[in-house]
């Protein structure tokens, strides 16, 4: 008696063994790989709502001018496919459909009066350390409704990352929530995602947890820029763009934050007092498209992005210990 052939699939380590059946369909599942197949399945997804816009109208006018007008129909349907084919093939321009600045809760708020009496009653700085950020406060430009975490003017506190991680949470995820809400995007359809912050750099990263938290796609492009000062942003941005330039048709998230909980200083150090002043809660984020059929509703379109180093990164002195 013949020993039927068996066929062995593995599935997360795990052995399947399937036989042949005569008479039934064949075996797709080992002769295709579903990777390809759910990558297709996602894109057909993304144009679908293209199609559904589009298609209606342009199906009802094609049946009334050939029912009416039927030496015009050929010429219109030409004219509809190249249409069609212009709205949908990608575009090497990079749009700005929405932004967001995510403002803290009102318990966050902090006056200039309010910073320096809480930081005296912190008994963390001297006189001398005081007088300092009560000038470099008076000068920097920050207003009477900036943000701030109480959390830092506790006597005898210690910059942790607990503190950093929830702060991050909170303004990242207000950035990004309130960006969704105004631009009505599915968070499926976002294929980059670019975050920058200075100082907080943990593992797993600040991009990793936005994409667990919202679930992104399994094959997102993920960036987390770090140490790059302020400048960090324009230099997302513009990583963002070459990005939308090699994955044409698909939007990119870009968010842009310091943690002040994790940057505060607790000392009398005065080169390391000016931050303490000039830092304060928020973030920011934008999302950009290189989809053609998005022109119309973005906001502005990105044509340039310079950047420079003059500065810092071309002085020794910046790098000595």
């Amino acid at each position: 008696m013949k020993k039927e052939p068996t066929t062995k699939m593995m599935n997360g380590g795990g052995g399947v063994e399937s036989k042949p059946r005569k008479g039934l369909l064949p075996d797709y599942l080992g002769s295709v790989n579903m990777k390809y197949v759910k990558l297709g399945y996602v894109y057909l997804l993304s144009l679908s709502n293209t199609f559904c816009f589009f298609l209606p109208p342009f199906l009802l006018l094609f049946i009334f001018v050939s029912r009416f007008l039927p030496i015009l129909a050929y010429p219109l349907f030409i004219f509809l496919l190249l249409l069609i084919y212009h709205f949908l093939t990608p575009s090497s321009s990079v749009f700005l459909l929405d932004f967001s600045c995510y403002r803290p809760p009102d318990h966050f708020k902090i006056t200039k009066s309010d910073f320096i009496s809480l930081a005296m009653k912190s008994n963390n700085f001297s006189e001398t350390s005081m007088e300092l950020q009560r000038k470099v406060l008076e000068q920097s430009g920050i207003g009477e409704e900036s943000y701030m975490p109480r959390v830092v003017f506790k006597p005898g506190h210690k910059v942790n990352l607990r503190d950093g991680r929830e702060e991050a949470a909170m303004v990242i995820f207000g950035a990004i929530d309130e960006l969704l809400a105004a631009t009505k995007i599915n968070v499926k359809h976002i294929k980059i995602l670019v975050l920058n912050c200075g100082v907080l750099n943990t593992t797993p990263s600040l991009s990793a947890m936005v994409i667990n938290h919202y679930k992104l796609r399994h094959n997102t492009e993920s960036y987390n820029l770090g140490g790059m000062g302020c400048g960090a942003g324009i230099i997302a941005v513009d990583l963002a763009k070459d990005l939308l330039n090699a994955h044409q048709g698909s939007y990119a998230l870009v968010v842009s934050t310091e943690i002040v909980s994790f940057t505060w200083y607790s000392g009398n150090d005065v080169t390391l007092l000016p931050p303490n002043c000039s830092f304060r809660m928020g973030a920011a984020a934008v999302m950009l498209s290189s989809r053609r059929i998005d022109k119309w509703r973005s906001k502005y379109q990105l044509m340039q992005v310079v950047i420079t180093y003059k500065h810092y990164s071309c002085s020794d002195l910046c790098f000595d210990v």
